[in-house]
C-alpha cells in the first residue's frame, strides 16, 4: 500500500574549472586516495590492508566531506541487513506459530537462529550492531517492533504516533518527542495490523479507523489513509501492570480520604453514578476504582468498545462490541449489548463509555431495578453532563421532549463525578455532585465536594485545594441503611486538603 523510501545517494561534488583543465593535461598525475572500509574490521592487526577502491578523480579526499552521508549509508546498510535476515527467518521458521507460544525457551530458540543467520551475512557487524540487530528482530517477531522499548517504561501513560518518523510519549504528565521511528509507512501499518488482528479487527481502506487493545488492556486507536492525510496515525492509552489504587489517588492529591469514604458508601448503597470528564482526564481509571467497591456477591456485566476495565470480583461477565465485517455485516453495537445485558440478570451494569443512543438504554436500566450501575461520558463539568446526556438520548431516534429526557436523567442518576486533567498534567476529581431532582424544567444539583484551583506554580502545574461545601446529600439515610460506615462530619464546610506545592 505504501512504497518503500528510496535510499539516498552520495553525490560527488563537481571539480573546479582550474582542476578540470589541469586534469585534461596528460602529464598531470592523478592522486589516489585510499578508501576507508565501509564496515568495522573485527581484528585490524591480523587483517591485510584493503586495496584502494576506484574513485572519481578530484583533489579533495572523501574524508573532507561531512560524516553525515557516511552515517546515513551505514544506517541504510544496517536496515538492508536487518531486512534480509528477517526474510531468511520467515523462510526458516513458522513465525505465526512461534508468536503464539510463550516462554523464554521459545525466544532463546529464535534468538539463536537469528544469530546464526547474522553469521551468514557478508557485511561485517561489530558486537553492538549484532546485538541491536538480534534485539530488533526479536521485537518484530514477538512484540510491536520499535514500540517495545517504550512499552517497557512503566512511567509512560500515552504513546502518540504521527506517522513513521514522529513518536511522542506522555511521561508523568509531560509530552516528549522520542527518537523512536519506523522504517516507513508500510512498517507502521504492519504494527497496526498486528495489534488489531489479535482482537479480531481490521484496519484497511474500507475500514480506515479502528479501536483495539493490547494484551495488557491498553487502549489503541488507529487511523490510516485516506482519512489520515499524512500517513498512518496511532494512539495508545496505557494502563500499568499495577493499576492505580485509591491510596495512589490520595498520595497524588487527586482526591481526599473523605471523598473516597463518601464514594465507597455510595457504591455500596447502590447509587447510580456517572463519571464525566474530557479526553485524558482519567475517567476509565476512576470508573475502574469505583467498581472495586462493589461487593463480591453482586453479579456484574461490563460493556465496552475495547475491553479496558479490570474488575477483580469473581462474578463478572465482560462484553465487547464488534465492528462490521468486510461485507458490512455482523456489527454488534454497545446498544445491542446493553439491551441483551438486561436479560442476563445483572445486579449492576457497568458501561465503559456512553457516547451515543445507548445512553437512553443506560438511563432505562438505571430506572428499572439495576441500581448501582455506572458509566462515563465526555463532559467538562457536572452541569455539562446533563446537556451531554440530553444530546446523546436524542441520537436514539425517539422524538422525546427535552423535559422528558431531563426527568429520566433526574430519576435515574444519583451522583455525577467530574474528573479533569489540569495544566501541567495533574489529574483531579473536580466535583462530586448529587442530582436532587427537577425544579420547573431544570435538573437541580448540589456539589458535595469540589476542587478549587488557585493558580499555576513555578513548575507550570495547576494547584489548588479540596473543599467540603457544607451541603449534605439527601440520601444519607440510604447510605446508613446499606451498612456503609460514614462519619457525617466529613460534610462540614472546610478545606479538606491543599496541594503541598501551592503558595
Amino acid at each position: 500500500m505504501f512504497g518503500r523510501a528510496k535510499i539516498p545517494v552520495l553525490k560527488v561534488p563537481k571539480l573546479p574549472e582550474a582542476d578540470k583543465s589541469a586534469q585534461a593535461t596528460p602529464s598531470a598525475p592523478q592522486s589516489t586516495v585510499p578508501t576507508e572500509p565501509s564496515a568495522p574490521i573485527a581484528n585490524p592487526a591480523s587483517t591485510a590492508p584493503a586495496a584502494p577502491a576506484l574513485r572519481p578523480p578530484g583533489p579533495a579526499p572523501l574524508s573532507s566531506l561531512s560524516n553525515k552521508p557516511k552515517e546515513r549509508d551505514r544506517t541504510d546498510e544496517f536496515s538492508e541487513i536487518k531486512t534480509r535476515v528477517h526474510k531468511k527467518l520467515v523462510d526458516t521458521l513458522d513465525l505465526a506459530a512461534l508468536s503464539k507460544r510463550t516462554g523464554d525457551d521459545v525466544r532463546e530458540e529464535v534468538k539463536q537462529v537469528i544469530a546464526d543467520l547474522c553469521q551468514q551475512e557478508d557485511a561485517l557487524l561489530n558486537f553492538n550492531e549484532r546485538q541491536r540487530l538480534v534485539g530488533e528482530i526479536l521485537d518484530e517477531t514477538f512484540g510491536l517492533g520499535p514500540l517495545e522499548t517504550i512499552l517497557k517504561d512503566p512511567h509512560v501513560s500515552d504513546i502518540l504516533i504521527n506517522g513513521p518518523k514522529q513518536v511522542y510519549i506522555e511521561r508523568k504528565g509531560r509530552l516528549q518527542l522520542t527518537s523512536v521511528t519506523f522504517r516507513d509507512n508500510a512498517h507502521l501499518m504492519h504494527v497496526i495490523d498486528k495489534i488489531v488482528s489479535s482482537v479480531g479487527r481490521r484496519c484497511d481502506e474500507v475500514s480506515p479507523m479502528v479501536d483495539a487493545r493490547l494484551k495488557d488492556g491498553s487502549r489503541v486507536n488507529a487511523v490510516i489513509p485516506p482519512l489520515a492525510i499524512d500517513g498512518p496515525s496511532m494512539s495508545i492509552r496505557r494502563f500499568g501492570a499495577d493499576p492505580i489504587t485509591w491510596d495512589d489517588y490520595v498520595k497524588f492529591n487527586s482526591v481526599t480520604k473523605e471523598m473516597v469514604d463518601f464514594l465507597r458508601a455510595c457504591v455500596i448503597a447502590h447509587m447510580n453514578i456517572i463519571v464525566a470528564g474530557g479526553t485524558g482526564s482519567g475517567k476509565t481509571t476512576l470508573l475502574n476504582n469505583l467498581s472495586s467497591f462493589i461487593p463480591e456477591t453482586d453479579r456484574i456485566v461490563t460493556i465496552e468498545d475495547a475491553a479496558e476495565l479490570r474488575l477483580r470480583q469473581p462474578h463478572v461477565v465482560r462484553l465487547e462490541s464488534r465492528p462490521a465485517n468486510i461485507e458490512g455485516k455482523g456489527r454488534i453495537a454497545i446498544r445491542d449489548l446493553l439491551i441483551n445485558a438486561l436479560r442476563m440478570r445483572p445486579d449492576r451494569v457497568v458501561v465503559g463509555e456512553c457516547r451515543g443512543p445507548e445512553t437512553l438504554d443506560m438511563l432505562q436500566a438505571m430506572n428499572t431495578g439495576h441500581d448501582g450501575s455506572m458509566t462515563t461520558i465526555h463532559a467538562n463539568s457536572v452541569r455539562d453532563a446533563v446537556q451531554r446526556v440530553e444530546t446523546m438520548v436524542m441520537m436514539a431516534g425517539f422524538d422525546l421532549p427535552v423535559k422528558a429526557i431531563r426527568q429520566q436523567f433526574a430519576s435515574a442518576v444519583h451522583l455525577v463525578i467530574n474528573a479533569a486533567r489540569l495544566t501541567g498534567g495533574p489529574r483531579k476529581i473536580m466535583s462530586i455532585a448529587e442530582v436532587q431532582g427537577m425544579e420547573g424544567e431544570a435538573v437541580t444539583m448540589q456539589e458535595i465536594f469540589k476542587f478549587e484551583q488557585l493558580g499555576i506554580d513555578a513548575s507550570g502545574k495547576a494547584h489548588g485545594r479540596f473543599i467540603a461545601t457544607g451541603l449534605r446529600p439527601s440520601f444519607l439515610d440510604r447510605l446508613k441503611y446499606s451498612g456503609a460506615e460514614l462519619d457525617s462530619s466529613i460534610f462540614e464546610r472546610r478545606v479538606l486538603s491543599t496541594d503541598p506545592h501551592a503558595t
